[in-house]
């Protein structure tokens, strides 16, 4: 499959649909989230290919608006019709026009931000890091006993419960979100909208299962679909699924420099 699907992007690169995920996927994940950058070789690869692709998209649980930052894809030559979607599909960013959605912060996430330092004080977690994405909350503990965010899953899904919120576990993180959407949904959407007949998919962690599923989907209903996994220790529920699995962000950007010199 993956070798049919590959020949099929370089023979009809306006059929095809380029979707990646952004940490893990397009740049190392570090301690600090606000410190992930895109690797500059993925970034050029992106420019090249946004050049002869039907498509290029980044599908990311970040803000838009970290993703713009800490990927540098303002005003670069080749992504002048990139799409960046956002808190799994909550916000949409498009180059072409410079239009951000961003929908309001709902009640949930208020009072979530209101009440988690004190709660994770009483629960003797109060040196684990919260990361406030303005639709979610992440509470990180890169860096920290790992044992921590094992003990502190089920009360954050319980706490979750309570509010309405939906759980996203990743690696040494977990978000509490606003449900409705996931990574699927925003690739189905996009293959539909571009009128893809080719989608490839790279991503590295849990969240980026549905969209695993939905390119499998896709594939039932004629799109060639093509699975990459940016595999990491942590991590290994997308090797099995995956078509192509490469080391790292190292590796992403070294096969998206392949990609862009066949085409």
């Amino acid at each position: 499959m993956s070798g049919t699907t590959r020949a099929a992007v370089i023979s009809d690169p306006r059929g095809t649909l380029l979707a990646l995920d952004f940490d893990g996927t397009l740049a190392h994940i570090v301690d600090d989230p606000t410190q992930a950058y895109a690797h500059a070789s993925s970034v050029a690869a992106l420019a090249h290919l946004g050049r002869v692709l039907g498509q290029v998209a980044i599908v990311t649980g970040r803000p838009v608006r970290q993703a713009l930052e800490l990927g540098g894809f303002v005003g670069v030559e080749g992504l002048e019709r990139l799409i960046i979607c956002g808190q799994y599909g909550a916000e949409r960013w498009d180059a072409a026009t410079g239009v951000t959605i961003e929908p309001e912060r709902s009640e949930a996430i208020i009072r979530l931000a209101e009440t988690l330092p004190d709660w994770l004080e009483q629960r003797g977690a109060h040196h684990v890091r919260i990361e406030d994405k303005g639709l979610a909350i992440a509470v990180h503990t890169r860096g920290i006993d790992p044992e921590v965010l094992h003990d502190l899953a089920e009360p954050l899904a319980e706490l979750a419960a309570g509010l309405g919120l939906a759980v996203e576990p990743g690696r040494q993180v977990i978000e509490l979100r606003a449900p409705g959407t996931d990574k699927g949904d925003v690739v189905r959407a996009l293959v539909a909208e571009v009128g893809a007949r080719q989608v490839i998919f790279a991503g590295d962690d849990l969240g980026d299962l549905p969209a695993f599923d939905a390119v499998d989907d896709l594939r039932g209903s004629g799109v060639r679909g093509l699975l990459i996994c940016s595999a990491s220790n942590e991590q290994d529920a997308l090797v099995a699924r995956a078509d192509v699995v490469l080391d790292g962000p190292d590796a992403v950007a070294g096969w998206l420099e392949e990609l862009a010199d066949e085409i």
